[in-house]
């Protein structure tokens, strides 16, 4: 079968440059709404899975969705701290941080309306627990006293977190002494402070949750039965990353349909565009298609043509429209997690899974919009094609 050269569909292209930039330009639109909204998704996840650990585990009490709704009692802390599977640091002591979780106002920079911000309250061992966190700016908080550091997304973007400003919450006065920077993970939203004297500034007899390092993540599950089918705990456990992955299913989903059928919707408009741009390509070119088949080319050449004609219009369309999304990275975007209310800053990450997948929606939206036209220009009659010239 003799082939249709590829040069034969860039100079058609470019020939009708307008239209070919009109139709790919719709496509791009439409691919960029898809693009935006996986990369938006992506970075959610990420954001909130690298909050985790992988040698981590989070205890809560069982039936609690997050940190907030969670509450376990010193003597069931005690108990905790005492299984063998969790790793012992310095001096024999176990590397476990007792947390109390509490949501407070604060109002935004860009706008003096308010929002709910995670205040967290560790222990000793709270930051060995999270090697990701570095102060950026000040120091840490002195454990026992009214000082807090706040992660930079707070700092950034919430009024009076700057260095050294005072903050008054639980009827008590307390001062920002540092800002730390977590690695763009879920921490980067929240507000640290000793837990003991979180405790008492809220008049709390109990912990939110107990996180510890396991000694060998292989036994997590060993920790786990011990913890859940101790009667007198009724406590879970997870593995940090999963614990966080799970806080993100929520807003996930919602991103994830109502984008997706949005760029279904607005798909629809750019397939029905390229499809008349082909089928405005083969009325133009009636006298050249019944040339080709009297040159000797078949059908099934002719159609081929046709097809990769609209997949380049589409290729390059969401070659633009993906280069659009890419420069999306460079924002950070600010939502409530409805999963804990609270305040969670992340950004859109762009990974090669996100980009092969953009790029075959647009080649599907090519071949879609192309195949009712390159099937028309191939069925027609080769007589008739030459006398309509």
């Amino acid at each position: 079968m003799r082939v249709i050269p590829l040069s034969y569909s860039l100079r058609n292209l470019w020939a009708r440059r307008l239209t070919t930039a009109l139709t790919a330009g719709g496509m791009a639109l439409v691919v960029f709404v898809f693009a935006a909204v996986l990369m938006l998704d992506q970075g959610l996840r990420e954001t909130l899975v690298d909050t985790g650990q992988p040698d981590n585990a989070v205890v809560i009490r069982k039936g609690s969705e997050t940190e907030v709704q969670s509450s376990i009692e010193r003597n069931q802390a005690a108990l905790i701290e005492s299984l063998p599977q969790i790793a012992r640091g310095a001096g024999g002591a176990p590397l476990v941080s007792k947390e109390t979780v509490v949501l407070i106002t604060l109002a935004k920079r860009d706008a003096d309306k308010p929002a709910n911000v995670i205040i967290r309250g560790v222990g000793a061992a709270g930051l060995a627990l999270r090697p990701q966190l570095r102060v950026v700016e000040g120091r840490m908080f002195r454990a026992g006293s009214n000082e807090i550091v706040v992660g930079s997304s707070i700092a950034a973007r919430f009024q009076g977190m700057g260095l050294g400003d005072p903050v008054r919450f639980g009827a008590r006065e307390w001062r920002v002494v540092g800002v730390f920077d977590a690695g763009r993970s879920g921490f980067d939203s929240e507000i640290w402070g000793d837990a003991d004297q979180l405790l008492q500034t809220f008049r709390r007899n109990a912990y939110s949750s107990v996180v510890f390092r396991l000694a060998d993540v292989a036994r997590f599950a060993e920790a786990r039965r011990a913890l859940e089918d101790d009667p007198r705990l009724a406590l879970e456990a997870k593995l940090e990353r999963t614990f966080y992955a799970d806080q993100s299913a929520m807003l996930s989903n919602f991103i994830s349909i109502l984008g997706l059928t949005l760029s279904v919707i607005f798909s629809v408009g750019a397939v029905i565009g390229a499809a008349i741009t082909m089928y405005a390509a083969v009325a133009s070119r009636t006298a050249e298609i019944g040339t080709l088949r009297a040159l000797g080319f078949r059908r099934s050449s002719v159609l081929v043509a046709f097809l990769v004609e609209s997949l380049l219009l589409a290729l390059l369309g969401g070659l633009a429209g993906l280069a659009a999304a890419s420069l999306m990275q460079m924002i950070t975007i600010s939502t409530m997690n409805w999963q804990s209310f609270s305040e969670l800053a992340f950004s859109f990450r762009l990974t090669p899974a996100i980009v092969a997948k953009t790029l075959s929606f647009a080649l599907g939206m090519g071949l879609v919009g192309g195949f009712m036209p390159a099937a028309r220009a191939a069925r027609m009659d080769i007589v008739r094609a030459l006398r309509e010239s």
